[in-house]
């Protein structure tokens, strides 16, 4: 992700904040509906490691961020976890995973930066692997916070991951207005 806002301290304590009452668990659900328990699952985003704590009741997951600040914070709260830093574009690791899980992350990424983190994400997946992730719903983009934020429909998210994963749902969910984000979930073709 670019931009600073997830780069100082001030600014996660401020996202964690925010964010304290949002989680991913209807996101999960769907996710534990098509992926066994007890699979490697890599998060991409972990951030305040809200989500992380709930797909490790089910799931052997490592969490990701490309912030040190999140990475630092996520270790603190969770000394036996497994963090990786990475970028959610190259995706830099040799590890292998059986699922890929990130809520509300790739939409930081413009469209050809989402193609090629698609293209590592199959890279990265053992045979029949799973993905799922959320991306607020709209058309085009805005700078929120100097963050840079891609909006998606059913359309755009099937053209980006179709020649890589068999699409299995695209649905649209409400996390604060109706119809406000969408929830892919494909397998590796």
């Amino acid at each position: 992700m670019k931009g600073e806002y997830y780069k100082t301290k001030e600014s996660i304590d401020e996202y964690i904040k925010l964010a304290k009452d949002v989680n991913g668990s209807q996101l999960i659900e769907k996710l534990e509906q098509v992926l066994p328990v007890n699979s490697v699952l890599l998060e991409i985003g972990s951030g305040p490691g809200t989500d992380w704590k709930i797909l490790n009741e089910s799931y052997n997951v490592i969490g990701s961020d490309n912030s040190r600040e999140f990475l630092k914070h996520l270790i603190a709260e969770n000394p036996n976890g497994e963090f990786l830093e990475l970028d959610a574009i190259t995706l830099k690791t040799n590890r292998k995973f059986d699922g890929i899980y990130s809520n509300k992350v790739m939409h930081h990424l413009k469209d050809n930066e989402l193609i090629d983190s698609t293209k590592r994400q199959y890279e990265i997946l053992n045979s029949g692997g799973i993905i799922c992730h959320s991306f607020w719903k709209g058309k085009g983009f805005e700078i929120f916070k100097g963050l840079f934020v891609n909006y998606h429909n059913d359309v755009s998210l099937k053209r980006i991951y179709k020649e890589y994963f068999e699409i299995i749902s695209i649905e649209s969910y409400k996390e604060f207005e109706d119809d406000d984000s969408l929830l892919i979930i494909g397998k590796k073709k």
